[in-house]
């Protein structure tokens, strides 16, 4: 037997280790653009002290580590080996919800527990997450809000990373460490029967260092628990549409919205995006795409548990008079799209297929930060390079998320293709390449450097990339953890 196999088997047992070429069925699920490169093992840890011998051990043997922890597909490559004999950690397994706290509106659960399994377990205790647009139910939320995916509620987002509140991380060098308010006086269980709750630090700009290990695509170090920022379920919800014909149209509404704090649900749509969120298959997006308008803001309306529809009632008025000023209307159906239908399906994880995938089997994201006003002219240059590379233009998804309370915007386009289709995929690739050199020109900010994008944003800023490696060689002195991510 291999002695590395052996030493694995040793550490999680001889159930937890599964070799190549057994993961063949498991990366055929990367939808990814990256070239392929196969693991040697892929090992499941049950718990942190699994976990930190894994590390130990790659760090004695020099092998590299790439962990993960939600179900495929994998769309960003973040989680596909880019070097030699890699081994894969997955901790899919490591799926406690170790606590659910309503006083404290927090949940505190291991890496592999998804947004299909929490959800249900916080509506129990009145309570729910702030999610991204329709995750995968089998993603990880601590994958999720690792990347930094951003949530569908611009006005309950202060900070990227404000969801995470203290993590148990173990280094790259294999030490483990408590973030933020994890560093309490004794073990976990006695300082929540203390009343002691894991959240950040005391202080104004306190700095945590959950922040390097938060999009750094597992180049740090590993994740075992997180506690995790909740709200309390409202007590009536509306959800509401105000459709354009030019994406120009649609921007001052939404500052203006975003300035009095309205909408709980508040992002905007291309008709592309809007059919895969309402259609459950290729046919369905097809026929919505026809229908549905160019553009649509989404506007979701919540009332707390006490006079909630009498709030809702207010919110809605006020919302549907400031449309009117902008030559707009704010309405509860458009062709296509019932706001209630779509309510339903944004308050949970995605069906299958995963929505983003139903146009054609497979998908390209490309996205980035800028501010809201930009858009339009990003989408123009987008178009621009799907033309010149023959892709049609009407199947670009668009999907426009205001963050930080407005002051930036997640811009993402989507690029549906047929991954059994050499052409689609050539296409595809070719397409993804040449706009995002473009809009990087352009000045997109590409927060979440995945594949090519880094080597495109660490070229440009050589003292970042330069500090990056500094803190890289002190919480992973021997590069084991996911090197090829980065600028590493």
């Amino acid at each position: 037997m291999d002695a590395r196999k052996a030493r694995l088997m040793d550490i999680v047992g001889p159930g937890g280790v599964f070799e190549s070429p057994g993961l063949g069925e498991f990366l055929s699920l990367d939808h990814h653009l990256i070239p392929p490169q196969s693991p040697s093992f892929l090992v499941k840890p049950r718990d942190v002290d699994e976990v930190q011998q894994i590390v130990l051990w790659a760090n004695e043997t020099g092998t590299p580590l790439v962990p993960l922890s939600s179900g495929g597909p994998h769309l960003r490559g973040d989680t596909h080996p880019t070097a030699p004999e890699a081994v894969l950690v997955d901790l899919s397994g490591m799926k406690r919800i170790l606590k659910i706290d309503r006083r404290n509106r927090l949940a505190l659960i291991q890496p592999g527990v998804t947004y299909g399994e929490l959800q249900p377990e916080l509506r129990k205790e009145g309570l729910r997450m702030i999610m991204p647009l329709m995750p995968r139910a089998d993603k990880s939320v601590i994958a999720g809000l690792l990347e930094r995916e951003p949530v569908t509620s611009p006005r309950y987002q202060w900070n990227l990373a404000e969801p995470l509140r203290s993590l148990e991380i173990v280094w790259g060098n294999g030490e483990k460490f408590y973030s933020g308010g994890g560093t309490l006086r004794g073990e976990r269980e006695e300082d929540w029967q203390q009343g002691l709750v894991p959240v950040v630090g005391p202080g104004p700009a306190q700095l945590d260092f959950y922040k390097f290990v938060s999009a750094a695509q597992g180049s740090m170090g590993i994740v075992t628990w997180a506690s995790v920022k909740c709200e309390v379920e409202p007590g009536f919800r509306k959800l509401f549409l105000v459709p354009a014909d030019r994406l120009e149209d649609l921007t001052g509404l939404v500052y203006r919205l975003l300035k009095f704090r309205f909408g709980d649900e508040l992002f905007i749509a291309n008709h592309a995006c809007l059919a895969c969120l309402l259609a459950r298959d290729a046919s369905g997006v097809s026929a919505l795409k026809d229908v549905l308008p160019p553009w649509t803001v989404v506007v979701g309306i919540t009332g707390p548990q006490i006079l909630a529809r009498e709030k809702v009632q207010a919110q809605e008025e006020d919302i549907r008079d400031i449309a009117q000023e902008f030559g707009l209307e704010m309405v509860p159906a458009v062709p296509g799209c019932r706001g209630g239908d779509l309510l339903e399906r944004l308050l949970g994880p995605s069906a299958e297929p995963y929505w983003k995938l139903r146009p054609k089997g497979g998908a390209q994201e490309l996205f980035f930060l800028t501010t809201l006003d930009k858009t339009p002219g990003y989408v123009a240059t987008m178009a621009a390079a799907a033309n010149e590379h023959q892709f049609p233009v009407p199947e670009v998804a668009v999907y426009l998320q205001p963050v930080h309370q407005g002051a930036g915007c997640h811009c993402e386009f989507i690029l549906p293709f047929d991954r059994h289709s050499e052409i689609e995929t050539l296409r595809t690739a070719a397409l993804f390449r040449d706009a995002s050199r473009r809009l990087f020109d352009q000045k997109a900010y590409f927060s979440r450097p995945y594949g090519i994008w880094a080597g495109m944003v660490y070229n440009a800023d050589a003292a970042t990339a330069n500090v990056t490696t500094k803190i890289k060689d002190i919480f992973d002195p021997n590069h084991v953890m996911n090197p090829g991510k980065l600028c590493f």
